[in-house]
């Protein structure tokens, strides 16, 4: 099926009212803010609002109950030389500090670098998305040429013995800066060691040229593929030249709230259960008197301390603070139908799997956008049970942010800030079809006030966008009858 260019983009928008959350923290662990408008707005950063929408997608399609059920995925990791070590050792029988000296030195032959530390030493630098069989796949490709490959890595190995003991050499207190095999290594552990892109690199030796056909062969097992995950959202591998990189087909804006910024600090107290099963207990003053009679009462010297350590069972275990905020908020993403398409076909499948996959995936991104949630403090404050009170998805020539309807901040005295914003929301997409001769698309909503304004606003035949009642029917891709 070929995409019309004036149907080429999916423009969604949504509001959201989130109460005492903490969905993203910057370093200092406190609340995102910026300026907007006029008023100090908190912020939902888009890596964030993107991580919750491919989680939720991966996790329904893990269910088997998504669109994407039957589609392959990417994996974002650091750990690709574990992951081919395991498949050459569990596959192809490979030692397994064998299996991990060659994967490590194998995917630097790529171009790929790995960290300096014990800890990162077969981790690469950054985190490299690929698909989820990349571990296999490279496996395969390695064990095929083993033979050329091990020749090759005893050459890579004596270079950098070489190299270290000229450098040695030449500083008679020099530090030879090759890591050594560890332990928790060679027992393919999960210790990665500091959650960071970047290492120092102190500890990357001079590899020689991989062979080229073995290097080609590598790269191609790296490629996107049909990782449906890649052709949504994109891939950037600046390390390695021809890997593949794909130019994602969602852009994602950053979430703000349009009201101003609404946080508050809010104290907390721990209890410690053994202290307060004391306390229920009550305090044992027989035994207390018992050790005051043992002191003689004109004894200048300091009494002996008992032999049990003294405990206090006053006040709480542990207290702090935490800051929370609470707020309407508008997202906004936007699809590019013709570039997921192309990543589809760029990355091996015939066109009309590509578009199946891509109709399938638009489904799984439209749900996505209405129904994940960030999961950060889940447990205290049950954000991701939060549903929008309105979601708003057209088609377009370009993509239409609406975020400047929200540039005056809408304050609590001039009534219920998510209805306000509903309204001003409608209003500025029926100026903007009017305008731009676009199509009015699809509105649903989880908030009985906002439908009783969508129902009036139909009543006076001011509704431009359908009422739809489940997120599929946001998409022309809608299954044909009722979604399931």
């Amino acid at each position: 099926m070929t995409i019309d260019v004036a149907n080429r983009y999916l423009s969604l928008h949504s509001l959201t009212t989130f109460a005492h959350v903490l969905l993203v923290r910057d370093d200092a662990g406190e609340p995102k803010t910026s300026p907007h408008g006029d008023a100090e707005r908190v912020n939902l950063s888009p890596q964030c609002k993107r991580r919750a929408g491919r989680m939720y997608m991966r996790d329904e399609a893990n269910l088997g109950t998504g669109p994407l059920a039957s589609h392959a995925w990417g994996v974002r990791t650091r750990e690709w030389a574990l992951r081919v070590a395991e498949a050459l050792r569990d596959e192809h029988g490979w030692e397994p500090q064998a299996a991990l000296e060659m994967a490590r030195t194998s995917l630097r032959g790529v171009g790929l670098n790995f960290g300096s530390t014990p800890n990162t030493a077969f981790l690469t630098k950054v985190m490299i998305f690929a698909p989820e069989k990349t571990g296999t796949t490279l496996a395969k490709i390695i064990q095929e040429h083993r033979v050329e490959l091990e020749t090759w890595a005893a050459a890579v190995s004596a270079a950098a013995v070489a190299a270290a003991e000229a450098k040695t050499k030449g500083k008679k207190k020099g530090k030879d800066t090759r890591v050594p095999p560890t332990d928790v290594a060679a027992e393919f552990g999960e210790d990665g060691g500091p959650e960071t892109e970047g290492e120092a690199t102190g500890g990357d030796e001079k590899v020689a040229p991989m062979p080229a056909r073995i290097k080609a062969r590598l790269i191609c097992g790296l490629a996107p593929a049909d990782a449906i995950d890649i052709a949504l959202y994109g891939r950037f591998l600046a390390e390695v030249a021809g890997a593949g990189n794909v130019d994602g087909a969602i852009q994602t804006a950053t979430t703000f709230s349009v009201e101003p910024a609404s946080i508050v600090r809010d104290f907390f107290s721990s209890a410690d259960d053994f202290k307060i099963t004391r306390q229920r207990l009550g305090t044992d003053f027989t035994d207390a008197l018992a050790r005051l009679n043992a002191v003689a009462p004109f004894n200048t010297e300091e009494p002996q301390a008992p032999n049990e350590y003294a405990l206090d069972d006053r006040g709480a275990g542990m207290t702090g603070h935490q800051n929370f905020f609470s707020g309407t908020f508008y997202a906004h993403s936007v699809l590019d139908r013709i570039q997921l398409r192309r990543n589809l076909t760029n990355g091996g499948m015939s066109r009309e799997n590509a578009e199946r996959a891509a109709q399938d995936a638009e489904l799984a991104l439209v749900a996505a956008f209405v129904n994940a949630v960030p999961s950060a403090k889940k447990n205290t404050t049950a954000a991701p049970g939060t549903l929008p009170k309105l979601v708003l998805a057209h088609s377009g020539p370009r993509p239409y942010n609406y975020a400047a309807v929200f540039e005056k901040a809408i304050h609590r005295h001039e009534g219920v800030p998510s209805l306000i914003a509903a309204e001003r929301l409608l209003e500025h997409h029926a100026m903007i079809t009017r305008k731009h001769q676009v199509e009015a698309g699809a509105v649903l909503s989880y908030d009985i006030a906002t439908i009783n304004y969508l129902d009036a606003l139909r009543d006076a035949g001011n509704l431009g966008p359908t009422e739809v009642d489940h997120t599929a029917q946001l998409s022309p891709y809608c299954p044909a009858g009722q979604p399931a």
